[in-house]
């Protein structure tokens, strides 16, 4: 006796109150369209429509073959007229259409379709599920993944691209650990991630590459090809505390003023004392980041490093590890403050970067996650507004305060 497994329950999206006509006849004549494109074409190749016989002939018709292809409005099955055309050597060559290239399957609106999906948070098995509805169920992992590597072009081509002509105002320096897989082992890579503010404010992403840390030789590579590109010189860098980037920063522009994050010096404070101390120590701290006017910041940070020195020790210690470095943003218009804290701007591109990864163990490989990353931004899945305090860039930096940074 045979056992039958086929569930008979309706499906949910597939039953009658889910069948649209307007889809179903469009999709009908999509057959019709693409066979009177290509016989068009073939009609101008060969200088004169189907039957007729005036006129010299420039080669000739020898039937049809059946192509599928894969777009938007679903898989189609076409009829593909073949002929041969006379070449002036009196030789024959097979003629061969542009508007389905050979071994061409999926149109190209089809794979942006599939790679916007992909980049949306979907692994390659997912998307087939996904978008079996709309494909009909005629996609698979492998046609996933070869649409997704079709950008690879485009990111190679980034890669290489000319920075002399964005006029850097900012550089926003941070780094991400990812794992990925590496000789058939997780592996953890880390991720440099170059952001700049042009003068216009608006941000823009100038470089990425998978290092094996954050030490200041990788930095330093990391830069210099930046620079090689033809990036100049920035007017000032924010970057998270990393003893290896500061160090690289130093050494290849040693006068370019550096702003420590604030929200990572938070987070450092936390870490040197007791957690039942923690929120007095952010309410203080955010009270002195967060004051109104250099002055207010300036009162606060001495009620805070006295309070705290007899408190806690350690937590004041690691305050003046980042020294005046900490309080750059206050040279500027209080504008820009907002913008100038923190290295928010990539934060924010780490998480979302995160977030896409949630549904892979492993990346394949570390090339992967550099390219993964830029695509998020290219394909328009992450937006990048002005920064705030922009239209001050044109106001010169004042002096730091001296009292401050003793």
């Amino acid at each position: 006796m045979e056992e039958t497994t086929a569930t008979t329950e309706p499906q949910p999206f597939r039953g009658e109150d889910w069948f649209d006509p307007l889809e179903g006849a469009v999709r009908e004549r999509i057959r019709g369209f693409i066979e009177e494109m290509l016989e068009g074409e073939l009609d101008a190749a060969l200088q004169r429509r189907r039957y007729d016989r005036r006129g010299p002939a420039h080669g000739h018709r020898h039937g049809h073959r059946e192509r599928q292809l894969i777009g938007t409005f679903g898989p189609v099955t076409v009829s593909v007229p073949r002929a041969r055309l006379a070449g002036a050597d009196g030789r024959t060559s097979e003629w061969r259409n542009r508007t389905i290239p050979s071994y061409k399957r999926l149109t190209k609106r089809a794979e942006a379709l599939i790679a916007a999906t992909y980049l949306a948070g979907t692994n390659t098995r997912r998307v087939r599920r996904a978008l079996a509805a709309l494909f009909g169920g005629a996609i698979g992992k492998d046609i996933v993944s070869r649409a997704w590597h079709k950008v690879q072009t485009d990111w190679e081509a980034w890669q290489e691209r000319d920075l002399s002509k964005d006029d850097i105002v900012r550089l926003i320096l941070d780094g991400t650990v990812v794992r990925v897989r590496l000789d058939k082992r997780a592996t953890g890579l880390s991720l440099l991630v170059a952001l700049g503010v042009r003068r216009d404010g608006q941000k823009v992403l100038l470089g990425l590459k998978n290092m094996g840390g954050e030490s200041e030789a990788s930095w330093r590579v990391f830069l210099d090809e930046l620079v090689a590109r033809g990036l100049g010189t920035p007017e000032i860098a924010i970057v998270d505390g990393a003893p290896g980037l500061e160090a690289a920063l130093a050494a290849l522009w040693p006068t370019v003023p550096v702003q420590r994050c604030t929200v990572h010096k938070h987070r450092n404070l936390l870490a040197h004392a007791p957690k039942k101390l923690h929120d007095e120590i952010s309410a203080d701290y955010t009270d002195m980041i967060y004051a109104k006017t250099v002055k207010d910041v300036e009162a606060k940070h001495k009620t805070f490093v006295r309070k705290w020195r007899l408190k806690c020790p350690d937590v004041v210690d690691s305050l003046e590890e980042a020294g005046a470095r900490l309080f750059t943003f206050l040279r500027y218009p209080p504008e820009q403050w907002k913008s100038l804290r923190t290295t928010n701007a990539v934060e924010r591109l780490h998480e979302e970067f995160k977030r896409r990864i949630k549904t892979q163990c492993l990346l394949p490989c570390a090339a992967t996650a550099c390219m993964l990353f830029w695509a998020l931004l290219a394909s328009g899945q992450i937006s990048q507004r002005r920064v705030d305090g922009w239209d001050t860039f044109h106001i010169p930096p004042g002096e730091q305060n001296l009292e401050l940074a003793a």
